[in-house]
Formats: C-alpha cells, structure tokens, sequence
C-alpha cells in the first residue's frame, strides 16, 4: 500500500522495517506474531520458532483466552489480558503491531488486534500483507526470542462490542444490529463441511454472508476503502447503523470489524462465541443449513 499508516488499523512492512531500525525500541514498539495453532493444519508456534520478524514476540491466541469456556476462543477476562500481554514486555502506551504467517496474508492477526481494541488500547495495528509480503521484500528474519522487561498493562473491556448467545438470540426478534457471517459462502449455506469434528456447518437466522477473503487482494493486501466500502454496499450493509459480526470462531469476524474500522466505524461488535458456540446451544429451528447427514 501506498499509505503507510492507515488510521493506525494498518501499517506497512517498509514503514514497521524503518520502525525497527529506528529509536522506537523496547515497550514503546512491540511486534507480535499471532500465527495460529489448528490441529493438522497449521502450527503457528513452531512456525514462530523456525523464522519471524526480528524483535516479535508470539501471541497465542489459544493461550490468551478463556480456558473454563467449553467453546473455541473466547476473551478472557480483563485481568488475565492484562497478565498475558503484560509479560509479554507491553503497557498502555505500547505500540502493537500485529501479523501472522498465513498465505491469505491476514487472518488472525485481526483477531488480536481486535482483542487489544475491545480492551481499550487504542494504539495497536496489523501489518499490511502480513509475514508472507514481509519475506516476499526480502526483509530480515530471525530465530531470536527476544527477552523482555515484563511492563504493567490495565486492560478495560468495552462490553458493548462483544456479543453473546443471549443477545443473538435477542436479535433474532428484535432486529437490534446487523448480523453478518465472515465465513466462506459453502460454510455459511451448509453446502460443504466445517473444519474440526462435533461441529456441521450453517448460519443463524437472519444473517448474511460476507466472507472475510473478500476484503484481501491475491497478494494478501487489505483492499482499499473504496473497495472495502463497495463490499459493504453490494451486500446491503448499512455502515450507520448497528452491526455485529460472526464467524466460526470469533477469529474471522474480526477482519470485517478491521474492515469497517478502515471506514470510520468503530463500534462494529463481535459475536465471540459464533457458529461454534451457537451449533452446540441453539434450538434446531434456529440453524439454517442444506447439510446432510451421510
């Protein structure tokens, strides 16, 4: 991207290169890299371990979640945000850039960043075209594990963007917020599988679909506002008004609260439990899916 610094949503690998070289060192820069763990898919960590950009740190989202939850990945608790990013060397005056390694160029890393956001740090961004682009300009890379100073973190939730079961359920009579899936359209529909086991696939009623890789160029760029914009407008997402975004997870979904953020519109909330959550909880009637048993 031309712009190097797009209302701190995103930032670019020449801009985070200069970065890295210049004086902003220490707690006041902190990368991480969010690559996520998925069984028989991907293993973000050893990822991290093999190559990553010098100074990152690896965020664990599986680690920085709510572990007495029997669902996927949702937030933890304000105090144990707080704890885990805290020793990961950042406090409120950090600036967090955030990427991961997935060729898609983007796909949790929005997620972490939409969980420094959702706990009120407002200085945090995801590099643009992720570690894929990075390594694609030949920028440097290491195995180094950085140590750091352990810094004191104050984390506060904004509930209002954050969803629950309850209030989906809610929504589904009262029409109280947009509801929209980031899902492929396959998985949306019911027409082919969901990743893992004990879960098919579907949505919620009275949701639409606008998947996530829509938002990303073949070469794992976020699209411009414009673009981004026309997205919204072609699926007949009205950005002035309230809106909520689902997933599989809750990590997906995060993409499109980047996306309407890029637009100004920061209070775009999340359904953290999403379809997992929803499958395992909701009454037959409410899930809508062509999925049949074999």
């Amino acid at each position: 991207m031309a712009q190097q610094l797009l209302s701190r949503a995103l930032v670019s690998a020449s801009w985070l290169s200069a970065a890295l070289k210049g004086s902003q060192t220490g707690a006041a820069l902190r990368v991480l890299d969010a690559s996520f763990y998925f069984p028989a898919i991907r293993d973000g960590r050893k990822e991290y371990a093999e190559k990553h950009i010098p100074g990152a740190l690896y965020f664990d989202i599986d680690e920085c979640k709510d572990k007495s939850s029997p669902y996927e990945v949702m937030l933890p608790s304000e105090a144990d945000f707080a704890k885990y990013v805290g020793k990961l060397g950042i406090n409120n005056e950090s600036h967090v850039v955030v990427y991961d390694a997935d060729q898609l160029g983007m796909y949790y890393a929005p997620r972490a960043w939409w969980m420094f956001k959702v706990f009120g740090h407002q200085k945090v961004s995801v590099l643009d075209g992720g570690f894929r682009n990075w390594l694609k300009q030949g920028l440097p890379v290491t195995t180094e594990v950085p140590q750091v100073k352990p810094e004191t973190f104050k984390a506060v939730l904004d509930s209002s963007r954050v969803k629950s079961y309850e209030d989906i359920l809610r929504n589904m009579d009262s029409k109280e917020f947009q509801l929209v899936d980031s899902r492929s359209e396959g998985r949306f529909q019911g027409s082919e599988p969901e990743p893992g086991e004990g879960i098919n696939p579907g949505h919620i009623p009275g949701s639409s679909n606008l998947p996530f890789t829509s938002f990303l160029t073949e070469e794992g760029y976020e699209k411009s506002p414009d673009e981004i914009r026309n997205l919204f407008h072609l699926k007949g997402i009205a950005l002035d008004k309230p809106l909520t975004i689902t997933c599989r997870r809750g990590v997906t979904a995060c993409q499109l609260v980047m996306a309407s953020y890029i637009l100004g519109k920061e209070d775009t909330a999340v359904y953290d439990g999403s379809w997992f959550e929803w499958f395992h909880r909701a009454q037959p009637q409410h899930k809508v899916s062509e999925w049949k048993k074999e």
